[in-house]
């Protein structure tokens, strides 16, 4: 069974460290999954637990559980009424120069949903693989802070932006995708809930989540191969 990185826990509340790849529960549309993080956190700690919140099966990072069913409908309204400060941190294609927020309606099984993300880039890469009519390919390092939590938003807003998000499969850039996967042997989105805090019962909550090894070595391959200015 695999074990499940726990990052806080207390009486209440209990979140782990998502990897790349799991799914948050059982879900129709990916009859092949045998694992969820949902069941695996249950059996690893010995209690039923109940989702506050939900990440892609290709996000990794901060998931947020409660250990006790009537404190779900609590800590949600903290994330409906925007008490919750989710931070993520993605590799985007091009240079994304200016931080600014966009606000983009996105669709959702036929409702046209309010959706709005802060976007910051952080640091920048050039690195000599070309994807296509460039010699060269770049990259930003950027943090990603929604608002909302719409269903794939910081995915689609990025491409809307026209800086996807690197390993995205739906919503990115193929060419960019098959040059990660086939030079630099990376097969994952480079997309990580990074930290969330709230405050509940007058505690304030901050979780954080480490990296995982395939966004390291992502980091780490750009900081290695990128060109000097």
């Amino acid at each position: 069974m695999k074990i499940l990185e726990v990052i806080y826990e207390d009486e209440m509340l209990i979140a782990i460290n998502k990897p790349h790849g799991l799914l948050v529960h059982r879900s129709p549309i990916a009859k092949d999954a045998e694992e969820f993080a949902l069941q695996l956190l249950r059996d690893q700690i010995g209690q039923r637990v109940h989702l506050i919140h939900r990440l892609d099966r290709k996000t990794s990072g901060v998931l947020l559980f409660t250990k006790k069913r009537e404190m779900v409908k609590v800590v949600q309204e903290l994330f409906n009424y925007k008490l919750v400060q989710k931070t993520y941190h993605a590799v985007v294609r091009g240079h994304l120069k200016e931080a600014g927020t966009l606000n983009y309606t996105l669709e959702h099984e036929g409702k046209v949903q309010e959706s709005i993300t802060d976007y910051s880039p952080q640091s920048y890469f050039e690195i000599n693989y070309s994807s296509g009519r460039y010699p060269t390919s770049r990259y930003t390092f950027v943090h990603l802070t929604p608002h909302t939590g719409r269903f794939h938003q910081l995915r689609k807003h990025m491409a809307h932006l026209r800086y996807p998000i690197i390993g995205d499969r739906p919503h990115g850039c193929n060419k960019q995708n098959k040059l990660w996967k086939h030079q630099l042997a990376i097969d994952t989105m480079l997309l990580h809930a990074y930290s969330l805090s709230f405050t509940l019962e007058n505690k304030v909550i901050e979780l954080k989540a480490d990296y995982s090894p395939q966004f390291k070595k992502a980091i780490s391959l750009l900081q290695k191969l990128n060109l000097p200015d």
